[in-house]
């Protein structure tokens, strides 16, 4: 909502007092204007509908409900846009985290057991995992990389630096599975890579935040929600995805994962790569 407050702000002084009244208004319910309509606008305002409506044409838009589906899709894009909080930041704490536990409970409806088991079932029977995130998507691919490699060999992160995709996906094919970490604000190359991996056959797993439309679908797609309560996007349910694929994959081949952690800690203490004394 920043741009509409700025907006705002830039005409404050030319506006008549009762479109005043309405700004000042829109100012302090930033963050829960949406679920208002113009009409429940003016009776709080104590102003006719049509002065909301006028307000509205004089920052640009058609009517209330076309600057509030402007905002709502660039949010849903990706776009950061800052809500007003009352409470300071204090009421930005106790939001957020309340926004986590719910998304969380929602993570768990949109991840079905069927399609979990079934991408696990995939991970333990591939040849290799490639895993590939671009922009705010790549610290998930690089933590789900990081955690697989525990529990499996063959698991790579795509492409690595300086190199070409085309490189590292001529190497794949059927036997295996790649992992597309494609929150929104994608790049360019996205629709192309997706239809070229599918087009190659190799199986595919997709973690994408809900509704994102796409010309075709992936063998798995995985809905992360990423709300928040202000500008920035949340990842933690995305990171707990991560962490949810990896343990299902650990205790499909429990005896497996168990021999190649202990190799990994072998190695640790004959390198003395890490510190046994800060964990």
């Amino acid at each position: 909502m920043s741009q509409l407050g700025a907006q705002i702000r830039a005409q404050f002084l030319q506006l008549s007092p009762k479109e005043r009244r309405v700004a000042s208004f829109i100012l302090d319910h930033m963050d829960d204007l949406a679920t208002y309509n113009s009409v429940e606008i003016s009776r709080c305002c104590g102003v006719s509908k049509s002065t909301v409506s006028r307000l509205f044409r004089r920052l640009g838009y058609d009517s209330f409900r076309e600057m509030r589906d402007e905002n709502r899709r660039l949010r849903q894009s990706g776009v950061p846009v800052p809500a007003v909080l009352g409470g300071g930041p204090a009421g930005l704490v106790e939001r957020q985290l309340q926004c986590e536990a719910d998304k969380l409970g929602r993570l768990m409806a949109l991840l079905s057991t069927e399609t979990l088991n079934a991408l696990t079932a995939r991970l333990a029977g591939a040849r290799r995992v490639g895993i590939i995130g671009f922009r705010n998507s790549y610290p998930v691919a690089l933590h789900l990389r990081q955690q697989l490699m525990q529990v499996r060999e063959g698991v790579r992160l795509l492409p690595q630096p300086g190199q070409t995709l085309a490189e590292e996906l001529a190497d794949f094919g059927e036997q295996d599975v790649l992992i597309l970490v494609a929150f929104h604000r994608r790049p360019m190359l996205f629709p192309r890579l997706f239809a070229t991996i599918r087009r190659a056959g190799i199986p595919l797993a997709l973690m994408i935040e809900p509704q994102a439309e796409l010309a075709q679908e992936p063998d798995w797609r995985l809905e992360i929600p990423l709300d928040s309560v202000s500008a920035f996007d949340s990842y933690s349910a995305a990171m707990c995805t991560v962490s949810l694929l990896s343990n299902l994959l650990l205790h499909r081949s429990l005896e497996q994962g168990r021999e190649r952690i202990g190799r990994i800690n072998d190695l640790y203490r004959q390198t003395e790569e890490l510190d046994p004394g800060l964990g």
